[in-house]
């Protein structure tokens, strides 16, 4: 069972470089510019677009899915220039996984601290 849990450890560590990439059009200081990301919907498009436009550094952030037959995002982020629009992205992902981290372990505490067994007592 242990081996099993560290292959699973390792195949998450393996970094997938294609799966976010920037699109042509960015601006050269860095204020604007738009990313697609691979195998995702409007299940990740609009929590992210919703995080990031949290940022009072950013001032415009929307995203499409180019085709409903692709499985590609495309995200445009435009910052008001004291930060790039790559950080504004990082920060959002690292945002919106700590809540989903954060609703996780919510969850969790609940769940455990009630009784669902189905025998009577």
């Amino acid at each position: 069972m242990k081996d099993v849990i560290e292959e699973e450890e390792e195949e998450q560590e393996v970094l997938d470089t294609e799966k976010i990439k920037i699109l042509p059009g960015a601006t050269e200081d860095g204020t604007a510019a738009s990313f697609q990301i691979t195998e995702e919907d409007h299940t990740l498009g609009n929590a992210l677009r919703y995080i990031i436009m949290k940022n009072p550094d950013v001032e415009f952030c929307g995203y499409s899915i180019p085709h409903p037959s692709e499985t590609k995002l495309n995200i445009r982020i435009q910052t008001y220039g004291s930060t790039t629009a790559v950080e504004a992205f990082q920060k959002g992902l690292a945002d919106l996984s700590d809540l989903c981290s954060h609703i996780e372990d919510k969850f969790s505490e609940k769940i455990n601290a009630a009784d669902y067994s189905t025998e009577e007592p």
